[in-house]
C-alpha cells in the first residue's frame, strides 16, 4: 500500500500513540529519515525506522493497527541490523521527547552515519554531509569508531570491509 510521506507532526503523533500503548518504561530509537525530518534536514520521509529497548510485545502488536490508522510505513530497523554496534552508542543517542513511560531518542548519529555510508545511496550520503556540516558528526571520531568496529565486520558477511573503508574515505573527502 502506498502511503503519503511522513512529516514531523506524524512522527510525533506515532510516538504519542506508542506511549499510550506502553505498559512500562521503553526507549524507542528513531533512525534514518525520521531523524532527518526531526532534525530539519528533510521535510519528510517514506517510513519510520524504529528500535525498541527493551523489546515490547504490546508495542509490536500495536504497530500494524497504528500503521493503518496513521497511514505510516513503519520498519523495525536500526544501524546494528547492518553494521556492528558502535561503542557508547546509547550514551550518544539524544533524547527527542518523553511521553509517559516512553523515551524517544535518535539512534546515535555516528552509527547512522556509518550505516548510511555503507549503504551508499545518494540521499543517505547527503544526510551524512549534513551531519558533518552541522557538527553533529566529527570526521575524525567517525573514523575512530569505524576502526573500533572493523574487527567485528566479519560478523556481517554481506559487508566487504575494504569496500566499506573506501566508502568511508570517499564520504569524508
Amino acid at each position: 500500500m502506498t502511503r503519503p510521506p511522513v512529516d514531523e507532526h506524524r512522527i510525533r503523533e506515532l510516538a504519542r500513540e506508542l506511549a499510550r500503548v506502553a505498559r512500562g518504561p521503553v526507549r524507542i530509537y528513531l533512525t534514518g529519515g525520521s531523524t532527518a525530518v526531526l532534525e530539519g534536514w528533510r521535510d519528510s520521509t517514506i517510513d519510520v525506522d524504529l528500535r525498541f529497548e527493551p523489546e515490547s510485545d504490546e508495542l509490536m502488536r500495536a504497530l500494524p493497527a497504528l500503521k493503518d490508522r496513521l497511514g505510516i510505513n513503519i520498519e523495525l530497523a536500526s544501524p546494528p541490523d547492518f553494521i556492528p554496534e558502535l561503542p557508547g552508542w546509547r550514551e550518544r543517542s539524544p533524547l527527542v521527547l518523553r511521553e509517559g513511560s516512553v523515551e524517544l531518542h535518535h539512534f546515535d548519529l555516528y552509527s547512522q552515519a556509518l550505516s548510511k555510508i555503507e549503504r551508499g545511496f545518494e540521499l543517505d550520503l547527503g544526510d551524512v554531509r549534513t551531519m558533518i556540516a552541522r557538527g553533529s558528526v566529527e570526521p575524525v571520531h567517525l573514523i575512530e569508531l569505524f576502526e573500533a568496529i572493523e574487527p567485528e565486520l566479519y560478523r556481517y558477511p554481506a559487508l566487504d570491509p575494504l569496500a566499506f573503508r573506501r566508502k568511508l574515505d570517499a564520504a569524508l573527502e
